[in-house]
């Protein structure tokens, strides 16, 4: 796999991101935060369930020996799914989006930084910093421009 290709298909992920964002915001209130993220789960096993079945390739580990802590990923994405349905229909899709990838890019940071997690140790330098900040300036901008335009409305 090419470094192009790996970078297309993670830029496709975020968009599908934003759009399930978006979709499961306005599901989540009309049918309710814990429902939406239910639908989103079912389906999602039932899909990983059959791409599992028929396309997995054996491997060493299995999910039954894995190293525990690897298995708390899940939670995590639980966690995030219950946040971006119950945030998108107060703050935006936009603002969600700057604020999920922010948490993101930050947390990659520390992680980056310290070697949490297996990670190979990768130093916090001057250009690190200046890209939180331009960060923090996007959500500041993003949730100003909210609040100009809901004052107009």
């Amino acid at each position: 796999m090419t470094v192009f290709f790996a970078v297309f298909m993670l830029i496709l992920g975020g968009v599908a991101l934003s759009v399930q964002s978006s979709i499961n915001g306005r599901l989540g209130n009309s049918v309710g935060v814990i429902a939406s993220a239910w639908l989103t789960f079912v389906i999602g096993f039932a899909i990983s369930f059959l791409l599992f079945f028929f396309f997995e390739s054996n491997h060493e580990v299995t999910l039954f020996s894995a190293p525990k802590w690897q298995l708390s990923g899940a939670l995590f994405g639980v966690m995030y799914m219950l946040i971006v349905v119950f945030a998108v229909p107060k703050i935006g899709i936009a603002a969600a989006t700057v604020c999920t990838i922010s948490g993101q890019l930050i947390m990659s940071l520390i992680i980056d930084h310290f070697g949490w997690l297996d990670n190979n140790i990768i130093p916090l330098d001057s250009n690190r910093y200046v890209a939180i900040l331009l960060l923090i300036g996007a959500i500041t901008m993003i949730y100003m421009s909210n609040k100009r335009i809901a004052k107009s409305a």
